[in-house]
């Protein structure tokens, strides 16, 4: 049994909490609002995210983040633009040995950092693991068969949240390709955004094919230029985690998406869908990079246009069909 700490009690963090408890570890959250954490202790319960879940007891949720400063693995389940602000402030209360795990999907806004490399500013990166796939949390809550990886340039490390959360319906792959494993969970989140526009304007099977087969050709293109390997894209990592989050009602991503494609203001959209949306910042970083690094990603332009320049969801479309003649050439 080990001591675990959780950083974040919404979806995510809480259904990774049952997963470890099930492995009969010791949990511990750290939620920001004090009624949760009440509601979460007196109930077992957390409404607000996952309506219906009852959490097995032996987790244990506190406001008070120096309570988890016994954690021999803390687990970030937090917002990707919210990652430094919240580690700088407290990776000296933990051991110096204490693992990092982040489950967030993004890149930094500021920097175009990876969150990875936000946490290698703090910690040795020996200690840092990325948990990342396709994976809602209101699947795995209820322990449906789901599969994720593990990712780390330490083989110890990602061996040892391999066991940590390895059960009979939550399985755990390995990869040491970090800078693939994160940049798919992120870019990602852009294509949901762009399935989801076409769902909301009432497109059909084509178009979102389309928009899959090439939005994964943009992902590689950029992934192998930062120095990722282009079967991660094509794994649990990238195309897995593209197929769930662009299809599935419980994306936030792709419900976004449709609120976008009705017509919805950005403030309409995020309070229909009341969680943060990893893909729009996302969206905003990989476009100034891409830009930066030279690299074709129409898709992703399209999208930022229709988020960040108001341009007209209908005139994406047109612009991406009547693009150049080319041939299709998969690197």
């Amino acid at each position: 049994m080990k001591n675990i700490g959780i950083i974040g009690g919404g979806s995510w963090g809480s259904a990774l909490a049952q997963v470890l408890a099930d492995n009969g570890h010791k949990v511990k959250i750290y939620m920001r609002d004090k009624s949760s954490v009440d509601e979460f202790n007196l109930k077992g319960t957390n409404e607000k995210y996952l309506p219906g879940i009852v959490f097995d007891r032996i987790i244990r949720a506190s406001s008070d983040i120096n309570e988890l400063s016994d954690s021999e693995i803390l687990i970030f389940a937090i917002p990707t633009q919210s990652v430094d602000s919240v580690i700088s402030k407290i990776h000296n209360i933990f051991d110096d040995n204490a693992i990092f795990v982040n489950v967030a999907k993004g890149i930094e806004i500021k920097t175009y950092k990876r969150i990875s490399q936000i946490f290698n500013k703090y910690i040795d990166e020996d200690r840092f693991v990325a948990l990342s796939g396709p994976t809602h949390a209101e699947e795995v809550s209820i322990r449906m068969p789901s599969a994720i990886v593990a990712s780390s340039v330490s083989e110890r490390s990602m061996n040892i949240v391999q066991d940590l959360f390895m059960n009979k319906y939550f399985r755990v792959y390995t990869n040491e390709d970090l800078i693939g494993v994160e940049l798919g969970g992120a870019t990602k989140n852009i294509l949901a955004l762009g399935l989801g526009i076409a769902d909301g304007l009432g497109y059909g099977d084509n178009t979102k094919a389309a928009i899959m087969t090439r939005g994964m050709h943009e992902i590689v293109r950029l992934g192998t230029k930062l120095g990722g390997s282009a079967a991660t894209f094509y794994g649990l990592t990238g195309m897995g985690d593209l197929i769930v989050t662009s299809t599935s009602m419980h994306s936030r991503n792709r419900k976004a998406g449709i609120c976008i494609g009705k017509g919805y203001s950005m403030d309409q959209t995020a309070k229909e869908v009341k969680m943060v949306v990893e893909g729009i910042k996302t969206c905003e970083a990989v476009y100034h990079l891409s830009n930066d690094l030279n690299i074709e990603m129409p898709i992703t332009q399209e999208i930022y246009k229709i988020l960040f320049k108001d341009s007209d969801v209908s005139n994406a479309v047109e612009n991406l069909m009547e693009r150049d003649k080319k041939r299709e050439v998969l690197e």
